[in-house]
């Protein structure tokens, strides 16, 4: 008896299929396509109407910035356990951390926060790969991949309000946790384009900290104090109505060390490096596009500006590049202290030249760079740092001959690094600097006599 109610149940559930399968195809075949549409435009926005759902979308994208919340989420739902996840992503790179972990596209996820069920879900839509100058100004970054991403977070629209005021506030705090403890820095360079980031950063793998900086002790106490207050800064740029970044100025000879103080204050601050070279930019509006995309809490770096794009003087530029967007001083002064700089927060500019005295006064003044530091030749103490570092040495027989030589000799941290690591024995290592040393002092003696 039960299985003939079955096969009756199933019957008429395959005859009222087959019934709604010809309605519809009669539909299309029939009803004129203005009335089709409209009547499936009420029906849907009937159907929402009664639906108890709802849905905030988070696209990777603002504009030409990344969306912050997008971030967040896939950091934070890549820590969620959920027997509802079928698919993730899996990666690790050999300096990082841990794990990471990330939602697979077109995969769901269910959370739960103060009782409320949310639903995650990572939507992704191919699309065709295009010239990244030929596209709309607004979708810049988005060309650049293979896929348009973004999260639909659905719950019960009763809900809506603690979603917004309290569970999405929540995420940017625990997803910001998270980065902090596991974050590398990375090295982002422009692409051939020349406005836009290259999306594939590489991890930053320099070693250099403060602690192993061979760089004078006061001059580095005082530099890390002004990174700390400038990290802690907010309230006080807020009040004093500035953007909340701070420039840097390193300037000497090759070889002293301003590379490795980059990467020492990016370790210490845990910001990535965004590496910008003026020779790739060919325009004032890539030059903005390219600020305007560089993300908050980071560094971005210009070496070498004295030699690295030919900047006309100001007082030119009007008659060289009338009715001409090329790159001018002008609107590179603008990029680091014009209005456009202060699209952003938390953020630190470092210059780097040989020849300060070449840079135009403009560039020098504070507000642009406001700390100059100078990176000199070699000094007994900066000796004393390199040969406890690459010898464990804190005093040694040679060490006052090296010392008197250095006062006298322009040799720079890098060419004493170099003599240091040419032998493992400490005898013979500090003899080769030695030896080094009077050389230099010698050829600098013919090299004088020979001007008499």
């Amino acid at each position: 008896m039960e299985q003939e109610y079955v096969q009756k149940l199933l019957s008429t559930a395959a005859t009222v299929a087959a019934t709604a399968m010809l309605v519809r195809s009669i539909a299309y075949d029939y009803i004129p396509n203005d009335i089709h549409r409209y009547l499936s435009s009420h029906l849907h926005n009937l159907s929402k109407l009664f639906s108890s759902r709802f849905t905030i979308v988070i696209e990777e994208f603002q504009g030409l910035s990344k969306n912050q919340m997008f971030d967040a989420a896939e950091v934070y739902l890549g820590t969620i356990t959920s027997s509802s996840v079928q698919r993730v992503r899996v990666g690790k790179d050999e300096n990082e951390k841990s794990l990471v972990v990330t939602l697979d596209r077109n995969e769901e996820i269910v959370d739960v926060f103060e009782n409320i069920q949310m639903n995650w879900s990572l939507v992704c839509t191919q699309v065709e790969p295009s010239n990244c100058r030929n596209q709309n100004r607004s979708d810049l970054n988005a060309t650049l991949r293979s896929e348009v991403r973004s999260y639909e977070l659905s719950f019960h629209k009763r809900h809506k309000d603690k979603v917004l005021s309290s569970y999405l506030p929540y995420i940017l705090r625990r997803a910001k946790s998270i980065r902090d403890e596991c974050k590398t820095v990375k090295l982002h360079t422009v692409i051939e384009y020349g406005s836009c980031w290259d999306p594939n950063a590489v991890n930053l793998n320099h070693p250099m900290t403060f602690k192993t900086l061979a760089m004078d002790s006061e001059l580095k106490k005082e530099l890390m104090e002004d990174l700390n207050n400038f990290l802690n800064g907010k309230e006080y740029y807020k009040r004093i109505g500035k953007a909340w970044k701070r420039g840097y100025l390193l300037y000497g000879p090759p070889g002293t060390g301003k590379s490795s103080l980059i990467a020492a204050m990016a370790n210490y601050l845990n910001f990535d490096i965004y590496d910008l070279d003026l020779s790739e930019v060919k325009s004032n509006t890539d030059l903005r596009l390219l600020l305007l995309s560089t993300p908050n809490r980071s560094i971005l770096v210009i070496e070498d500006i004295d030699c690295s794009i030919k900047l006309e003087n100001r007082e030119n530029e009007n008659d060289h590049n009338t009715g001409n967007n090329k790159m001018t001083l002008s609107g590179l002064l603008n990029f680091i202290d014009g209005l456009w700089s202060c699209c952003g927060d938390e953020r630190v500019i470092i210059f780097t030249t040989n020849y300060k005295e070449q840079l135009d006064p403009a560039l020098l003044r504070p507000g642009r760079m406001d700390v100059h530091i100078c990176m000199s030749y070699c000094t007994p103490s900066v000796f004393k740092h390199l040969a406890l570092n690459h010898l464990g040495l804190c005093h040694h027989g040679l060490f006052q001959q090296i010392e008197r030589l250095i006062e006298d000799v322009k040799v720079t941290p890098a060419e004493v690094a170099g003599e240091l690591m040419r032998n493992k024995d400490t005898e013979a290592s500090l003899q080769g600097l030695l030896n080094f040393l009077q050389n230099k002092m010698n050829e600098g003696d013919k090299v004088i006599s020979n001007n008499i």
